[in-house]
């Protein structure tokens, strides 16, 4: 199978990866095995910035990727996420390119372009995936076509074709509905963007003191019928029809809360570190 070396392909142990998503399926590139790899990574690999609020850098180099979120049961964030999903994608002979958007979350204030996804080309159509948005993010892959939706499990996703205004560029918007009416999750465009353009971005996201993910803990896991928070000490569940049951946390029960409702296995010493930061 020939791989694009810009997305590491063959440098990824792909059993590893699929025995860590628990895929056991067709490996052909079809939209049939997209769907299932889509919804076997989202359902194993949690959402989560722990090395940043551990004092480490977030390593984006594929080897870095495979140890965190294949040997060591981790999770990562945007970049991590979709950067590994892509080797595998690339690895299994699917045509892919990688895109930038600009996280909404209900505003429409211009925010910089920094959340990474995929777009994958099926039978001369497009399709984007996204394993790396957190909570609400797409639950399988959705084809990029003005005015679609799709019901995923209990939530329903749509896109929209935004023309060039005054207070933003042109866009495609993903949105999901919520109890009320239809919720912004970000807005994107179509050029191409590649491993070293997410290193630039990972830079500032993962250091820069105004990112949401400098500063405190965000850990995030959707499924077909909850959406899992736990931002800083506050672990929430969200429910279809916009309920929300929160609580505060102790220090000493966060690394048994990421491993139980996460899939998010800590080292010792880095379960130590993150009670620690949230004693201070």
């Amino acid at each position: 199978m020939t791989t694009n070396a810009a997305w590491g392909g063959d440098q990824l142990d792909l059993e590893a990866y699929l025995a860590r998503i628990g895929y056991e399926g067709d490996r052909r590139p079809t939209l049939e095995t997209l769907r299932a790899l889509h919804a076997a990574h989202l359902s194993s690999i949690g959402f989560e910035n722990l090395e940043i609020v551990v004092g480490r850098p977030v390593l984006l180099d594929l080897e870095s990727l495979q140890a965190k979120m294949v040997e060591q049961g981790r999770g990562g964030y945007c970049y991590e996420q979709n950067l590994l999903y892509a080797a595998a994608l690339d690895r299994l002979g699917f045509r892919i390119s990688g895109l930038c958007a600009r996280t909404r979350m209900g505003e429409r204030r211009i925010r910089p372009a920094t959340h990474a996804l995929l777009k994958v080309e099926l039978d001369g159509e497009d399709w984007i995936t996204d394993v790396g948005f957190g909570a609400e993010g797409l639950l399988e892959p959705l084809p990029l076509r003005d005015g679609v939706e799709s019901h995923q499990g209990e939530w329903t996703f749509g896109l929209v074709h935004e023309k060039e205004t005054e207070t933003g560029p042109e866009a495609w918007v993903l949105r999901t509905r919520h109890a009320d009416d239809w919720f912004d999750l970000y807005a994107f465009g179509t050029e191409r963007r590649f491993p070293v353009d997410y290193a630039v971005f990972n830079h500032y996201i993962s250091t820069h003191p105004r990112s949401p993910f400098t500063g405190q803990m965000v850990v995030q896991r959707p499924s077909r019928d909850l959406r899992r928070t736990l931002i800083g000490r506050e672990y929430a569940v969200t429910r279809p029809d916009g309920t929300r049951e929160a609580r505060e946390v102790s220090p000493q029960e966060l690394p048994d809360l990421l491993a139980t409702e996460f899939g998010i296995t800590l080292s010792a010493a880095d379960a130590q570190a993150l009670v620690t930061f949230h004693e201070r």
